[in-house]
């Protein structure tokens, strides 16, 4: 398991001030952002003196944006600085809020190496 969790909220907080791993418990005037590791597991492993050993990480990061106008320009912006982390977006798609509010979910993965921070795309 590789924590990256830090490197993404990083990024994330580039384009908004509301940024949170949980789900928003108010709405901002501007862009709300959540973030959420959906999956992050062994990859590849080897054999070591101690036992198994994790060598690589599969993760997965699903971001959803909310905006009462539009979710363009945001969505433009967090795909820019997730590029920053090296993970790559490998799904975006506007899901239907029953709020009002345009709601947009994007999905961003990449396996990482635990002895580096060196991103290999799936």
């Amino acid at each position: 398991m590789k924590n990256i969790k830090d490197k993404v909220y990083e990024a994330l907080l580039t384009v908004s001030k509301h940024v949170s791993d949980s789900y928003p418990g108010t709405w901002a005037e501007d862009a709300t952002i959540q973030y959420v590791e959906e999956q992050n597991n062994v990859y590849e492993a080897s054999s070591s003196e101690n036992g198994l050993q994790e060598d690589k990480a599969f993760v997965r990061y699903r971001i959803d944006i909310w905006d009462r106008k539009s979710t363009s320009t945001t969505t433009l912006a967090v795909d820019e600085a997730m590029k920053k982390t090296g993970l790559k977006r490998t799904e975006c798609a506007d899901i239907l809020d029953p709020s009002g509010m345009k709601h947009k979910q994007m999905r961003y993965e990449g396996i990482i190496a635990m002895d580096s921070e060196e991103v290999y795309w799936t």
